[in-house]
């Protein structure tokens, strides 16, 4: 495939649909004006995120959609020729999922559940099962939404299942219970970003992780969109400001040299990795 672009957002995103449906448009024209091949936008970009993460309010969630609803319809026609990952609430009967889908002119390429609910985010949403890559004219992708690249074996599953790309998709807050001075001095700032490398790195393959800007009732989001290569550095970032990280790579070429000498996937010991009864979350 050779040198393509990858982007990753960092926006704002809240409640108003029709304002969230121009705001992706113009991320999606500023990255094809960057020559972008695959655009990674935030967790929740349709809708916004929960206003609060500890006790959200049953009547102020976001707006469901349906899995084929017109703006996805929408942003499938704007991706065109590019491939588009982006956030959503996904409406599945009585269940609600904090969704993402990719998509280019040709429709729906992949979808994700996120998985890995908070606590508030169980008050609000059911949690999917599964990881799942896909294949995109931009190579084979996987998704992960913001608590699901706290667990290894996450990207490690995406990445067995043949995955390049990594695109971490996230509405992802300063700390809520310690609050900092400085975002520098920030726990999930400092997380935010050694999972993004970590993830990377321990699997060999490029992430692409975006974030939310601004606030959202109680919260402010941390930005720090960025993509980063194989070996975990980072090759392009927004820092905390809104705009995209846009870096130039040639993925399978960048995978193969990080591989050659170690190959993490090749080299696993999967049959002394076992679940310990005591592994509960309790030091105790």
């Amino acid at each position: 495939m050779g040198v393509i672009r990858i982007a990753a957002a960092s926006a704002h995103f809240g409640r108003d649909l029709a304002f969230g449906l121009r705001r992706v448009a113009k991320l999606i024209d500023d990255a094809r004006r960057a020559g972008a091949a695959l655009l990674v936008l935030p967790d929740a970009a349709l809708g916004g995120y929960l206003a609060d993460l500890r006790h959200p309010d049953p009547d102020a969630l976001p707006p469901a959609l349906d899995p084929d609803d017109p703006l996805l319809k929408r942003i499938s026609a704007l991706a065109a020729e590019m491939v588009v990952c982006v956030g959503y609430c996904e409406a599945a009967g009585a269940e609600r999922y904090n969704a993402a889908v990719c998509l280019s002119g040709d429709g729906v390429l992949g979808r994700h559940r996120k998985v890995h609910l908070p606590a508030g985010e169980t008050a609000a949403y059911a949690a999917g099962d599964r990881f799942d890559a896909f294949d995109t004219p931009a190579g084979r992708v996987g998704m992960l939404i913001d608590y699901d690249k706290t667990f290894p074996e996450s990207a490690r599953s995406l990445a067995l299942d043949g995955a390049q790309i990594v695109a971490c998709l996230s509405a992802w807050p300063t700390s809520i219970t310690n609050r900092a001075p400085t975002l520098a001095q920030d726990r999930q700032s400092r997380l935010f970003d050694l999972y993004d490398r970590a993830r990377a790195a321990e699997n060999q393959v490029v992430v692409a992780s975006s974030n939310q800007t601004g606030a959202m009732g109680g919260m402010r989001f941390l930005g720090q969109a960025k993509v980063v290569g194989p070996g975990g550095d980072i090759l392009a970032r927004t820092w905390s400001k809104a705009g995209l990280a846009v870096a130039g790579l040639d993925v399978a070429a960048e995978i193969a040299s990080a591989r050659r000498v170690l190959a993490h996937l090749g080299e696993r010991r999967p049959g002394t990795y076992r679940e310990h009864p005591r592994a509960t979350g309790d030091p105790s």
